[in-house]
């Protein structure tokens, strides 16, 4: 409680005027170097991490199979399961954590990307007078203040526009955030306050003008998710928790109890996914962090177990940059079916979402064209008319798996908890579950405290208030000027450096290849328009990363903002990976394979494909059908009916321009819908009616072709980089 108190009287010390000075971020930073004092008092609680750099995979599995009994076995690699990890291990407890698939491939990594209270869980706590609710948000802005101090490289305040088109309206949203920055007390970040229309405008040029009256600004936190719960993993590995991923519980181990005489649960049969290795990992306690997979973990303690858990799919979608202002988000308090949707800057792309409806539990959620095109929908509501927002401008789109939950000791159990629950079934396993992202910590401290207390346990209390996480402790948002200046990387890519790996930036950049220019000197991308670099395949091998999904989504974030730069990237990352794992070309062909089906499937690459096939409708005026029909004649010169890539080339060089053959054929396949090697005039007309639509958009060859035809005369080079790469 001390320690609290010295926090919160620090951060009351001018936070507002330091922060109207500095940057978000900065503040962010300034003001947990403020309160570095209070937090000596807590880290004097916590002997140093056993491992300055977490052990590999391999070492890792030894000690699964080699130590005898632990204190604490957590089956989910979730942001909740690693919390319970760390959590554990910082307590003294001899801990052990394992995963089915890679750390946050769930649930996790598929989220809004925010750190935040709920400002609609705070309007339902006031209109239904809900102190359950009220808890909730409470703990949660309490939460999302202490995340946003233990990785501060990884988070970031973000304030967040509430338009206001009735004038009823002003007062009454006025209130309702006032109340959420007064909840928060001293978590608040930054006050809300009032726009004018001029001013709305001004902070978001693209929002509809018609009938605006106003704006509410509030703040919350954003993060990067995936990065978030890799930080929390390798943050419980150094402190010695033996974690691991791909090692699937097959079933639970029991042993009956000498002085009851009933079963009790007492560790878990493993498999590798990897390799098929099955073990014992032999544990006190299991703690079941699943998620949407709570249940099946439940029925292998007993087949009769009530279900629990009612998931509910969230589906996202990301566009363009440029329809959203670089720091600023959009709140839709009140869609056209009654829920929120949420319009946010990310990763220098917009993420627009979610949505909410129900779902079966599956390893591998598609979303949905209907989901994509209500987002969409709600999202041109609120967006100027001068913005044309076209299916073609999606990059990316995903489905994440929200595991609501009724609590298996309440009366009512059809009554969802908006909060956790921490279960204790008859034979000793602990199930968490519900919750959400911003609150994991205070769950897994609460988990903690139940197994314990169940399992006659021996530790003190949680120690993981104002515990840096991986790469959190010595970043500072000047960090990567250091990186540009002793390393020669671009200013873009040392951004996104200390950005995603805080003070361990600087081992990446030390295994950065030479570019072979004169600037930059190192850091070669794997493509283009994003700052990732070869570097980051090596590094995230140590992060155990084990599949070229594991590099493309979780690692580097390239799946979750364009699918078809993911796709462009993936050759060079398995060629990488097979080099540091050893792999041969069937094992290079199967990751590749995979890798592109989860594109496809998972990511949202199926859904782009489904709006340019070989059924699609030619809806063009005659006149645009003969202009268009011009343009490819003035490629197909021998009157076929389809161009080549020999065609393409042969019209290139006459207007001077070079272009491998690898690069032409990648454009061409885009269009090739029978995927026959060529590109027929029926095939170019279903692209430009597509583009017409809005269902497509930056398609290489359409802009390829219209600059040719433009410049066959002037001799000029035509350019070809990707506009967007919608799907």
């Amino acid at each position: 409680m001390a320690f609290q108190k010295a926090v919160k009287g620090t951060i009351l010390v001018g936070g507002g005027a330091l922060a109207s000075v500095l940057g978000l971020s900065q503040f962010a930073y300034y003001r947990r170097k403020q309160v570095n004092l209070a937090y000596v008092e807590a880290a004097e609680c916590i002997s140093e991490a056993v491992n300055k750099e977490p052990p590999s995979r391999e070492a890792q599995l030894l000690t699964l199979q080699n130590v005898s009994e632990f204190d604490i076995l957590v089956i989910g690699g979730g942001a909740t399961g690693c919390g319970c990890a760390l959590d554990a291990v910082t307590r003294g407890l001899k801990t052990a954590l394992v995963e089915r698939g890679d750390f946050s491939s769930g649930t996790s990594s598929r989220s809004t990307k925010l750190i935040h209270g709920g400002v609609r869980y705070l309007q339902k706590a006031i209109m239904k007078l809900d102190i359950e609710q009220y808890r909730m948000v409470k703990e949660a802005l309490h939460e999302r203040a202490n995340l946003l101090e233990i990785a501060p490289h990884l988070s970031a305040p973000l304030p967040i526009m509430l338009p206001i088109y009735k004038w009823w309206q002003l007062p009454y949203y006025w209130v309702g955030i006032k109340l959420y920055d007064l909840v928060a007390g001293s978590n608040c970040l930054k006050s809300s306050y009032v726009l004018s229309k001029s001013r709305a405008l001004e902070h978001f040029p693209m929002l509809q003008k018609d009938k605006l009256v106003g704006a509410i600004v509030y703040y919350d936190g954003q993060h990067n998710d995936a990065r978030m719960n890799l930080a929390i993993a390798l943050t419980a590995a150094r402190y010695g928790a033996a974690t691991a991923n791909y090692m699937e519980v097959v079933s639970l181990l029991k042993k009956t109890d000498p002085h009851t005489g009933k079963e009790r649960v007492s560790g878990a049969r493993c498999k590798d996914v990897l390799t098929g290795q099955e073990f014992d990992v032999r544990a006190k306690c299991v703690i079941n962090a699943t998620g949407p997979f709570t249940d099946t973990v439940r029925k292998m303690d007993d087949k009769n177990a009530t279900a629990i858990c009612q998931p509910s799919a969230g589906v996202h979608i990301v566009m363009p940059g440029y329809y959203s202002p670089e720091s600023m988000g959009l709140l839709d308090p009140a869609t056209s079916d009654g829920r929120v949707i949420f319009f946010l800057p990310w990763q220098k792309m917009t993420i627009a979402g979610t949505t909410d409806t129900p779902t079966d539990v599956t390893h591998h959620p598609i979303p949905s064209e209907e989901d994509i095109n209500f987002i969409l929908n709600e999202v041109r509501n609120y967006l100027s008319c001068d913005v044309e927002v076209r299916r073609g401008d999606v990059l990316a789109a995903w489905s994440g798996i929200r595991p609501l939950v009724t609590d298996p000791k309440s009366a009512d159990t059809q009554s969802i908890s908006r909060n956790h629950v921490v279960d204790i079934s008859e034979s000793g396993l602990i199930t968490i579950a519900g919750g959400k992202w911003t609150t994991y910590r205070s769950m897994a401290e609460d988990t903690i405290n139940a197994a314990i207390k169940a399992h006659n346990l021996k530790a003190g209390p949680s120690r993981t208030v104002g515990l840096f996480l991986q790469g959190g402790r010595d970043w500072s948002p000047t960090l990567y000027i250091r990186l540009v200046q002793d390393y020669g990387l671009e200013s873009e890519v040392a951004q996104h450096l200390a950005a995603t790996y805080g003070d361990k930036a600087f081992e990446v950049a030390k295994m950065a290849s030479v570019t072979g220019k004169r600037w930059p000197i190192v850091g070669v991308r794997l493509v283009s328009e994003f700052p990732y670099i070869e570097a980051e395949v090596k590094y995230g091998i140590k992060e155990y990363a084990c599949t070229a999904v594991d590099m493309i989504s979780r690692r580097t974030r390239l799946a979750f903002l364009n699918v078809q730069a993911a796709e462009e990237a993936l050759p060079r990352i398995v060629e990488l990976m097979g080099r540091e794992l050893n792999w041969d070309d069937y094992k290079k062909k199967e990751e590749l394979e995979t890798a592109r089906k989860f594109l496809y499937y998972e990511m949202g690459y199926k859904s782009r494909s489904e709006q340019l096939t070989d059924h699609s409708e030619i809806s063009l005026l005659p006149s645009d059908i003969d202009r268009y029909k011009k343009r490819f004649h003035k490629f197909d010169a021998d009157q076929k009916g389809f161009i080549t890539i020999v065609d393409v080339q042969r019209v290139l060089e006459s207007i001077n321009v070079q272009m491998d053959e690898n690069t032409l054929h990648e454009i061409l396949n885009e269009v090739d819908l029978n995927k026959n090697g060529q590109v027929e005039l029926n095939e170019f007309l279903q692209l430009m009616s597509a583009i017409q639509k809005g269902r497509v958009s930056g398609s290489r060859l359409a802009i390829l072709m219209k600059t040719a035809e433009e410049n066959l005369d002037r001799r000029v080079p035509i350019p070809v980089d990707r506009s967007c790469g919608g799907l």
